[in-house]
């Protein structure tokens, strides 16, 4: 894994305490269904969800993916969706890209682009602005996290999932057009690591 992507991890760690009981309680229960899945010796699908697919949900997507990594937990496969197509968001790009992330694409020009989010040499995600249902995505046997509150709302039933836990977080888009959008960012996706990372913490292999 890239150092500087090593190094928040490491940082974020030591920041537990900060997440309030209740918000664990809930977390735990993502904790529970990884552990669910190793003692099934079966895949871990993980599908956050938010409505544009554009920032939230594309944070949870990498960080699940690094601090899976981070923890050693094998053969988790994490994933992202919307109940909307935009486009991954320049300001999510950037704040990614400021963690130590290097970000590839083929075309920038099209509307939404197919980004590799790469965390190491050889380890990256794959992220496009999709809804939660498309083709790449799994169809069953998944967690769905909403990342967003109308996502939420707007979603009550997910086909095909197997757990559905809704670990919402504000919205960074407040801040677009701010000289402060790319910290704003940048605080919203080591909230989403923070928390990802804790309940990846609590699995015993």
């Amino acid at each position: 894994m890239y150092s500087k992507i090593e190094a928040l991890l490491h940082q974020i760690e030591k920041s537990f305490d900060g997440i309030p009981l209740e918000r664990r309680q809930l977390l735990d229960r993502l904790s529970t269904y990884i552990n669910e899945q190793i003692v099934l010796n079966a895949s871990i699908n993980l599908v956050y969800i938010c409505t544009h697919n554009s920032r939230r949900s594309h944070f949870g997507q990498v960080a699940a993916a690094i601090c899976a990594s981070h923890v050693g937990i094998k053969d988790v496969h994490c994933y992202s969706g919307g109940t909307e197509v935009t486009a991954f968001h320049p300001n999510a790009l950037k704040a990614l890209e400021n963690f130590g992330f290097v970000i590839h694409t083929k075309d920038a020009s099209i509307s939404n682009p197919v980004y590799h989010v790469a965390y190491s040499k050889h380890e990256f995600e794959v992220c496009f602005s999709k809804t939660y249902d498309d083709n790449s995505n799994p169809k069953q046997n998944f967690a769905a996290i909403m990342t967003c509150a109308a996502a939420e709302q707007n979603c009550p039933f997910i086909p095909g999932a197997a757990l559905r836990i809704a670990t919402t977080y504000k919205d960074p888009k407040e801040a677009d057009g701010t000289e402060d959008a790319i910290k704003v960012y940048m605080d919203r996706f080591k909230q989403i690591a923070t928390e990802t990372l804790y309940a990846f913490s609590q699995v015993t292999m």
